[in-house]
C-alpha cells in the first residue's frame, strides 16, 4: 500500500557543534518520504520555487518517490536557518523565509486522491482539512502539528483532529494541546478530540504509543555520533507510516513494530547532516538496528522469592 505525504520541501541552513551546512535539502515531506520509501511506495504533494535544484529532484525520484504532486512555482523555495547548542535538543531559529510556501494551496493530482495511508505534515490545520476534502476513503489519516498552530489556530486544529486517526506530537505539544501536565492524561484528552492513536515523540528518550487504554514505549536508539537532529521527527513518522503501509495492518502488533521502525529510521538521520546518512543506509542496516531494539529492552523475570520478605 502507498503513503501520501503533504508538507514542506525546503532548503535548510544548519549550524551544530559539529559543523555548518548551507542550503541543504530539508522539509517535513522530504524527510518523511525518504524514510518511508524504504518500506512502501510514497507520493509527495508540496511546492518549491524556480531555484530548487534539479539534483534534489533526482535524489528523491531515485528512491522511487512519486513527485507528480510537487508543484514548481515562480519565486524562491521555502528556507529555514537554525542553530543547535551542544545539547542538540532544540534548535534556535535564526531565519525563516516562507517564499512560495506562504501561498501553498495543496492540490492533489487524481492519482493521489485514493491513497490509503495519508500523512498531513506540519502545515496550517486549515490546509490539512482541505487536503482531507480531496481524499477518497483513506484507511488511516495521520497528522503532525506544533505549538505555533496550537497557539494561533486551535479551533481549526480541533476541527482537523476530528477527522484524524493518529496524531504525532512531542511531549510539550501534547501537554499544551490537552491542557494536562501528566503525559498519560494528556494523551487521553487528545484521543477525546478525535484521534484514536496518539504517538508522543520524546527526542533522544524515544516515543510512546497510546492506543485506547494501552501504551507502548520504544527507547531512543543510543547513538555515539549525533551530527544534526533536523528532520528526526518527520523521519520517525515516515518510518512509522511506511511500516504500517507495508504491513497494511493496524493491529496492536503492527502499531508496536511501527513505533520501533520509526525510532530506527530517526536514528540514522541524526548521524549526518540533511539526508546524507538516510540516503546511504542499507536494508541490512535497518533490519539489524531493528533487531537491536529487542536487546535494548529484553530482561528476565525476577522469579519467585527474588524479593526479600518484610520482617
Amino acid at each position: 500500500m502507498c503513503v501520501l505525504v503533504v508538507g514542506s520541501v525546503a532548503l535548510d541552513s544548519v549550524e551544530t557543534p559539529f559543523g555548518v551546512r548551507d542550503e541543504i535539502l530539508g522539509g517535513s515531506a522530504t524527510y518523511f518520504s525518504m524514510s518511508a520509501s524504504y518500506l512502501a511506495p510514497v507520493k509527495v504533494v508540496a511546492v518549491v520555487g524556480e531555484d530548487f535544484p534539479e539534483a534534489h529532484v533526482r535524489l528523491l525520484e531515485g528512491r522511487g518517490i512519486d513527485l507528480s504532486g510537487l508543484a514548481r512555482r515562480p519565486g524562491r523555495t521555502f528556507r529555514w536557518k537554525g542553530r543547535y547548542s551542544t545539547s542538540l535538543n532544540d534548535a534556535q531559529t535564526l531565519d525563516t523565509q516562507l517564499n512560495v510556501f506562504e501561498h501553498f494551496e495543496p492540490e492533489l493530482p487524481e492519482r493521489c486522491r485514493n491513497s490509503p495511508y495519508v500523512f498531513l505534515g506540519n502545515i496550517d490545520p486549515v490546509l490539512q482539512s482541505r487536503v482531507l476534502d480531496q481524499i477518497e476513503r483513506p484507511k488511516l489519516v495521520a497528522a503532525d502539528t506544533m505549538n505555533f498552530w496550537i497557539n494561533g489556530k486551535l479551533d481549526a486544529l480541533k476541527k482537523t483532529l476530528e477527522r484524524v486517526d493518529l496524531l504525532f506530537v512531542n511531549d510539550a505539544e501534547a501537554r499544551q494541546l490537552a491542557g494536562e501536565q501528566n503525559i498519560v492524561r494528556a494523551a487521553r484528552a487528545i484521543t477525546s478530540m478525535g484521534p484514536r492513536i496518539v504517538v508522543i515523540k520524546r527526542g533522544e528518550y524515544g516515543a510512546i504509543l497510546f492506543d485506547g487504554k494501552k501504551a507502548f514505549t520504544a527507547p531512543g536508539y543510543p547513538i555515539a555520533d549525533v551530527f544534526d537532529p533536523t528532520g528526526a521527527g518527520d523521519t520517525f513518522a515516515g518510518g512509522f507510516m511506511g511500516y504500517l503501509a507495508h504491513a497494511d495492518d493496524l493491529g496492536e502488533k503492527s502499531l508496536r513494530r511501527a513505533l520501533v521502525m520509526g525510532s530506527v529510521m530517526a536514528s540514522f538521520t541524526i548521524e549526518g547532516f540533511s539526508l546524507d546518512r538516510l540516503t546511504a543506509v542499507s536494508e541490512p542496516e535497518i533490519f539489524e538496528r531493528f533487531g537491536h531494539f529487542k536487546d535494548l529492552t529484553a530482561f528476565d523475570d525476577l522469579g519467585p522469592g527474588a524479593l526479600r520478605a518484610a520482617s
